[in-house]
């Protein structure tokens, strides 16, 4: 049928936001929140490494949260993670709206003493 790109041609979203390209490759959604978690608490000095991204240190690690534009943008963030010899723990892209409210809670609780 003219006009009908078929399912083949459409983008289709995972759960997790991603979408398929009819070349059967996955992309990022723009604008995804993501927490990488590496070992050991970073000191302030690394938070120029990772300008943009709140940094907080739990348990002897620190959770990286924030907006990653695209995957190139990720990519960087996790060589950057390498290059200064950092142990990734994990990666995970949050759902929509998750970061805005544990900021949100993090504000309205105040901070620890």
């Amino acid at each position: 049928m003219v006009g009908d790109d078929g399912p083949s041609r459409r983008a289709l979203r995972s759960e997790t936001g991603r979408l398929l390209k009819s070349d059967g490759k996955w992309m990022m959604r723009r604008g995804t929140t993501y927490r990488i978690v590496v070992r050991s608490e970073l000191s302030d000095t690394y938070a120029v490494a990772f300008e943009g991204m709140q940094m907080e240190t739990k348990d002897g690690d620190t959770i990286l949260t924030g907006e990653v534009i695209d995957q190139p943008h990720l990519f960087g963030i996790l060589a950057r993670i390498n290059g200064l010899g950092l142990e990734l723990l994990s990666v995970e892209a949050l759902p929509e709206g998750a970061h805005s409210s544990a900021r949100a809670e993090r504000v309205s609780k105040g901070p620890k003493v």
